[in-house]
């Protein structure tokens, strides 16, 4: 760069630069979000998907037409203007854009977090790595982190300025903004302890001032109680989805082990010498600044709320609940840095500090599916482990980096300070691959995973294409034979698909949905009322077929008589092998007709010949073929049921190297035809 330019941009006033960071980051994560091509954090996605859908169409908080209560509603209202539009795929990019100039805008209240520490340049550098954090995935999500982020810093800065000078309208600004990120997420409720502890830090001196913040929240939390009193409902009402968390029972021990689980996490996701200088901070006279009072508060009711809720709901990691926090370790070390990295003895107590307590992460049980929509600072361990070191080698690859990052962090030369943010920087961009498209556990295999887990169609939403998406399409849900995303995947991308029912259990995620029931004599199923419906063809529905999606066996039939199945079996798996017993019943059924069922084995599981005895016959297969069966059917009443019985049968991890399938099989039923 020549001194002209150079000088150039130093002339650009630091609003300039901000501006042009958040305008980069919004176009940067909108062309990353593209590959995202269906949700996939579910049922997460579909509940706001499905809330933005209501407010857009009807002004109304509705999940599957049902009023929806007790989740944040900030971040649907600002996805439902994308769901104005007819097309929901593009509606859907729409969503994902608003999210990426939401969460954008965090940058802004990080800047001005360190502004308050650090001159311009270093607080611009706050900004990047605000953005730069490998949680901005999810503005390829519709999640409320997107909406979260930005609140939460906001909250942030409101502390600090209150914690300056706690005047009147401040403390409103920060009670609101407290709100409003309540409003967005119910986790906000961890803030308000924070807010209560921050003075704390200050002095006993100080806390004279702040004697309105804390009359008003006790006023404020006097009102709640008086307002779920009125309205009959227990105070725990307040909390809304998260009211479960409060009734169940927390063992002391296990809190305090996923707190030191996800301490060590956070450590590792901003990268080691960020958290190092914030355990620095709080040795100097800096601890009783207001912007170490609130990060440490704010910080650390977040951490113990998240772990909190790890040790009883998700045994998990939750870096998805907690990585809001991260700006607050960037700002501590830029301001380190601009002291001049001073290092006393403290200093290295607090580098050993750091670098042993992503040792106490215990990676070999946390690196799995599960990291990949909540830990996402594990998903490059992950590729670490598919390339370089064994799973068991982790740790100890981990911890040897983060003792050269703590090394480096005592002995590299004040002037060269800013390699240690730097290296941050460098960090996650050479994280961005494995987390994005790691085949294991990248973002964008396991959005591709949900969209070719429910369709095989090439329009999305090809239910609309075909009846329109006014038109009254009820979905049947079979667990038996069809996958969960056949449900959430085709119900997000078309809007004629309104009212979900199962057979044979929900769908996973408590949404609303009703249980019907096959009449066992009849066939028939009572209780859908849409004219239209989409099911597996498993079921044989006695109905036409107006569209299908024959690779995932899917249709979409026109009901024009009284709803009911040709056929049902019972005894066979979602993957039609059989036990030692099968039976096939034919409803509306006569004496005379025949059934022709093929069935086939597999001689890695069975070297010999099968027999299957039905209707007094016993017949052989042979090991890897195809036999036909004839069976002449007998009606019982107005059905016909047949029974199989198979022998002999195995279990595939007993028999089958490599296999850890448990189930006992027989043979495999292919086809069933009536004659």
């Amino acid at each position: 760069m020549t001194a002209s330019v150079r000088a150039r941009a130093a002339a650009l006033p630091a609003w300039a630069w901000l501006a042009a960071i958040v305008v980069l980051s919004i176009l940067f994560r909108v062309v990353l979000a593209r590959r995202m091509v269906a949700p996939w954090i579910m049922v997460d996605e579909l509940i706001y998907s499905e809330l933005a859908k209501s407010a857009a169409a009807h002004g109304t908080f509705l999940i599957r037409g049902v009023p929806a209560h007790g989740f944040g509603f900030v971040y649907p209202l600002l996805s439902a203007p994308a769901f104005r539009v007819a097309s929901v795929p593009t509606a859907y990019g729409l969503a994902k854009a608003t999210g990426a100039i939401v969460m954008s805008l965090a940058a802004i209240p990080a800047y001005l977090l360190a502004r308050r520490v650090v001159r311009p340049p270093l607080a611009l550098f706050v900004a990047v790595l605000t953005l730069a954090v490998p949680s901005m995935v999810y503005t390829g999500t519709l999640m409320t982190e997107t909406a979260f982020y930005p609140l939460f810093l906001g909250c942030a800065l409101a502390l600090v300025m209150t914690l300056e000078r706690p005047t009147l309208l401040r403390i409103v600004v920060l009670l609101a903004l407290t709100m409003l990120a309540f409003l967005t997420r119910a986790q906000a409720i961890a803030i308000v302890p924070a807010i209560l502890t921050a003075p704390l830090f200050l002095g006993r001196r100080r806390l004279n001032e702040f004697r309105w913040l804390y009359a008003i929240i006790v006023a404020g939390g006097v009102l709640v109680l008086l307002w779920e009193g009125v309205h009959g409902r227990s105070p725990r009402a307040a909390l809304g989805a998260y009211q479960v968390t409060t009734s169940t029972h927390y063992s002391a021990a296990s809190v305090l082990r996923w707190l030191v689980y996800h301490v060590g996490e956070l450590d590792l996701y901003v990268g080691v010498a960020p958290f190092a200088a914030l355990l620095f901070l709080l040795t100097t006279r800096e601890r009783r600044s207001p912007l170490v009072a609130a990060a440490v508060s704010m910080t650390a009711w977040l951490l113990v709320e998240v772990a909190a809720f790890a040790s009883t709901q998700s045994q998990r990691v939750e870096e998805r609940n907690m990585f809001f926090v991260a700006p607050f370790f960037f700002v501590a070390l830029c301001w380190w840095v601009e002291r001049g990295l001073p290092r006393p003895r403290a200093a290295g107590v607090c580098a050993v500090i750091a670098a042993a307590l992503v040792g106490a992460v215990p990676y070999s049980g946390l690196i799995n599916g599960n990291a990949t929509s909540d830990t996402l600072a594990l998903l490059p361990l992950w590729t670490l482990q598919d390339t370089i070191t064994t799973l068991d080698q982790v740790q100890s690859v981990v911890v040897g980096c983060a003792i050269l990052i703590a090394v480096l962090l005592l002995l590299i030369p004040g002037r060269f300070a800013i390699v240690l943010p730097s290296l941050v920087l460098v960090l996650y961009a050479a994280a961005l691959w494995p987390i994005e498209a790691n085949p294991h556990g990248g973002v964008q295999h396991a959005s591709t995973g949900a969209l070719y887990g429910g369709t095989s169609m090439p329009d999305r939403d090809w239910i609309d294409a075909r009846l329109g998406r006014h038109a009254r399409v009820a979905v049947l849900f079979d667990s038996r034979v069809m996958d969960k995303f056949t449900v959430w995947t085709n119900e997000f991308f078309n809007r004629s698909l309104r009212t979900v029912y199962d057979v044979a259990g929900p769908t996973p995620g408590a949404l609303p949905e009703t249980p019907v029931h096959i009449d066992p004599e009849t066939g028939r199923i009572a209780g859908i009322a849409e004219p239209y419906l989409l099911t597996t063809r498993s079921l044989q529905l006695d109905e036409p077929e107006v569209a299908a999606d024959a690779a995932k066996g899917l249709a979409v039939y026109r009901i024009v008589r009284a709803l009911g199945v040709k056929s049902a079996t019972d005894g066979l798996y979602p993957d039609d092998w059989s036990g030692p017993t099968a039976t096939y019943t034919r409803f509306r059924c006569h004496t005379g007709q025949t059934l022709y069922a093929t069935v086939g084995g597999d001689s890695s599981l069975i070297d010999g010949p099968s027999t299957v005895t039905v209707e007094g016959m016993k017949l052989q297969v042979l090991p890897s073929s195809r036999r036909t069966l004839v069976i002449p059917l007998h009606a019982d009443g107005s059905r016909c049921v047949v029974h199989f019985r198979i022998s002999p049968v195995a279990v595939p991890a007993e028999v089958q190297p490599g296999s850890t399938d448990t189930r006992v099989l027989g043979l495999h039923f292919f086809a069933f035809k009536v004659t």
